[in-house]
């Protein structure tokens, strides 16, 4: 259900949820300081309540208004890349929602790059929290037309076009001492934040079991299987691989059609071939796994990037999106 601006700004000051354009990918939003509102979006994308949401907010001044630290680490990240996708984690104030932030003793805050939606901040004075508009683990939306097709034609959609990035905010924590750690990869890239920031992250030890464990706050994206087609994944590193798998496929009469990065042979199936520069595949990805999916085949086969720094968010969505695909995958590599 398609809603005007006004519309919009009415629905959410009202406590509904409305989708909305941002750059990266449409959100479902709610007004962030209403704790039913927010429930809402919870019930709606059927997420899990302990996921902390983003609070997208018209500027940096905004700041002030949700968290109780803003280190000049942070200002710099801000000013450098807002509006933009970034999303930065800092201390929370202590009024700000436990649904909202998940328990975490953090908030999410970012200032999208879309003037609908900055439109929509202004014309109705709020903050919205907005995690991508489609059912848990499932595609993201980069378009009107996907939101429809995965919450329904009943949830209202404030219609902003095509999203140009096309991929979820890269998100980076920063602590009330400056340091600061990459939580999601995203086109704003880790060299980018560090050359911002004038240092590098600091990296806990995952492996350590120790407290310092507890100083990464859970953020949106994390899970094992995310960003996922209904239709069964299976990820390849090397073309030649990919196409063998498409002609045993269609040797036992199933169907597949493929997602391929840059030029080069082609399986004898449906076919999208996307660029070898890593903007323009982000862009395209999701638009371009939705028409595959569409299809309904018995399995979509899906041609990783280079494993470098440059594709290292388009990969990210990718072994996601093939969920217990990427272990077979890392086996098979491994066995070369």
């Amino acid at each position: 259900m398609h809603v005007s601006l006004a519309q919009a700004s009415a629905l959410l000051k009202s406590g509904e949820v409305v989708a909305i354009p941002t750059e990266t990918v449409y959100g479902l939003a709610a007004d962030a300081s209403n704790d039913s509102a927010l429930r809402k979006i919870f019930t709606t994308k059927q997420r899990p309540a302990d996921h902390p949401l983003i609070v997208h907010i018209g500027n940096i001044n905004q700041v002030y208004a949700w968290a109780s630290e803003f280190p000049e680490t942070a200002m710099q990240l801000a000013k450098t890349f807002w509006p933009g996708p970034l999303t930065l984690v800092l201390p929370a104030l202590d009024h700000v929602s436990r649904v909202l932030r998940g328990n975490e003793p953090t908030v999410a805050l970012r200032v999208p790059n879309h003037p609908t939606t900055l439109a929509l901040l202004e014309l109705s004075g709020l903050s919205v929290a907005a995690p991508s508009a489609n059912l848990f683990t499932q595609l993201s939306p980069t378009t009107a037309a996907h939101v429809e097709a995965g919450l329904g034609v009943h949830v209202p959609v404030l219609d902003g076009g095509a999203c140009t990035v096309g991929i979820e905010s890269t998100i980076v924590s920063v602590t009330a001492d400056g340091n600061w750690q990459l939580l999601r990869p995203g086109m704003i890239s880790e060299e980018q934040i560090a050359h911002a920031t004038g240092k590098p992250q600091v990296v806990v030890d995952k492996t350590s079991h120790n407290i310092l464990d507890k100083q990464t706050p859970k953020v949106p994206g994390q899970h094992l299987l995310h960003y996922s087609p209904r239709t069964p994944v299976a990820l390849f590193n090397h073309r030649a691989d990919l196409m063998h798998a498409c002609e045993a496929i269609q040797h036992i009469n199933q169907t597949c059609a493929a997602l391929l990065i840059g030029a080069g042979d082609t399986p004898t199936c449906k076919v999208i071939q996307l660029s070898e520069k890593p903007e323009e595949v982000a862009e395209a990805l999701y638009r371009s796994l939705h028409v595959l999916d569409a299809l309904q085949v018995n399995q979509l086969l899906i041609e990783l990037p280079p494993n470098t720094l440059a594709w290292t968010a388009v990969r990210d969505r990718l072994t996601r999106a093939g969920g217990s695909a990427v272990e077979s995958l890392r086996s098979h590599d491994v066995s070369k």
